[in-house]
């Protein structure tokens, strides 16, 4: 039988470069491919009968695996961060970088991430454009507030508080340049606002649909865990089932950095490794679990309402352990921002506990 052909993509947005290796003789070429899909896939199937196929996961999006997929190709689309270059390899080129693709595919070493389905990846691009207008919004509200303390004005109060915008509405300013610009900062924080509370009520919409109801309510039995974070949550980590309650933390980035050799362990801030945005939702979440009641109010149990009796019991076990775990890192003497990621990472293996488990 004749030998697979390994074949490495260096993908672009207008160019492609293809490492071709032959597993039988070895030989390697380089070819220029073409940058769209559908002619791409044509153009690799023309290659031979036997193919596997591997490029790195970036800005390009998982379309190219799916084509190939559904044409039958093997394709894995490769973690960067897991290809490991020699510290003397300065040199780095798109045909380089499709050759050392198509060796480490040869030799099984490249680790694969996940590829979404279309609904996943539309989903999680919602969660994403919530999480734009987030930080928008908080850019455009600290635009407004230094324009006002540079004029000596200082809102004394909660901000962002109907009282806080009813003051912001008497503010003018006899200049009419700066009173240009006042309006101009309003009207952006307004404007973000308004799309920040609109990209809300999508989520809202989505998670209960049917693929994300279960999960999405699950997770919002714990303290903490709104439905918007739930929901991120759930299309952020996808496929609970790939984890475990220990694991699931190191793929966010939650576990501590460890530099060991020899009689000598040293162990430093947290990786900070795979997803970002699931990582803030947690250590945001963690926060809550400090306050002493054992109660999350109405709202939590609202959102308890019509869950499962074992999901609820365990969601309030998750509360108690939680607030048990924060209240000995402070008798430790632990900082605030140590003792949220430590909890976070705890957090974390919860949630799993809550998506995977059978009622």
């Amino acid at each position: 039988m004749r030998q697979r052909m390994f074949i490495g993509l260096d993908v672009h947005a207008r160019s492609v470069k293809a490492g071709l290796l032959d597993g039988e003789s070895g030989e390697v070429t380089v070819r220029s491919a073409p940058p769209r899909t559908e002619e791409l896939v044509p153009w690799l199937r023309e290659q031979g009968e036997s193919l596997s196929v591997a490029y790195e996961a970036g800005p390009t999006g998982f379309g190219l695996a799916r084509a190939l997929a559904e044409a039958g190709v093997a394709c894995i689309v490769a973690a960067p961060s897991r290809i490991e270059r020699a510290p003397a390899d300065r040199v780095k080129t798109d045909r380089r970088d499709a050759i050392r693709l198509a060796r480490l595919l040869r030799l099984g070493e490249l680790t694969a991430v996940r590829v979404p389905d279309e609904d996943e990846e539309a989903a999680r691009d919602l969660v994403r454009a919530r999480e734009d207008a987030r930080t928008d919004l908080m850019r455009a509200r600290h635009r407004l507030s230094k324009l006002l303390l540079r004029q000596g004005l200082v809102w004394e109060g909660k901000a962002w508080t109907q009282a806080h915008e009813r003051w912001l509405a008497t503010q003018h300013f006899a200049r009419r340049p700066l009173q240009i610009t006042y309006e101009e900062a309003m009207a952006t924080v307004q404007g973000v606002r308004a799309r920040r509370e609109a990209l809300d009520a999508a989520i809202a919409v989505e998670a209960g649909g049917p693929r994300w109801a279960e999960t999405t309510g699950r997770l919002a039995c714990l303290r903490g865990v709104s439905t918007l974070t739930a929901f991120g949550l759930a299309v952020e980590v996808g496929e609970w089932e790939r984890f475990t309650g220990r694991s699931i933390g190191a793929y966010l980035g939650l576990v501590p950095s460890e530099s060991s050799s020899g009689t000598r362990r040293r162990q430093g801030a947290i990786t900070k490794t795979g997803n970002s945005h699931a990582r803030r939702l947690l250590v945001e979440a963690a926060w809550q679990q400090r306050r002493s009641s054992w109660q999350g109010g109405r709202e939590l149990a609202r959102r308890r309402e019509g869950q499962p009796a074992a999901v609820r019991a365990r969601a309030e076990l998750a509360s108690r352990r939680l607030y048990r775990r924060w209240a000995a890192l402070d008798a430790r003497g632990k900082r605030p921002t140590v003792s949220a990621v430590a909890v976070a990472r705890e957090l974390a293996g919860w949630c799993w506990s809550l998506a995977v488990m059978e009622v």
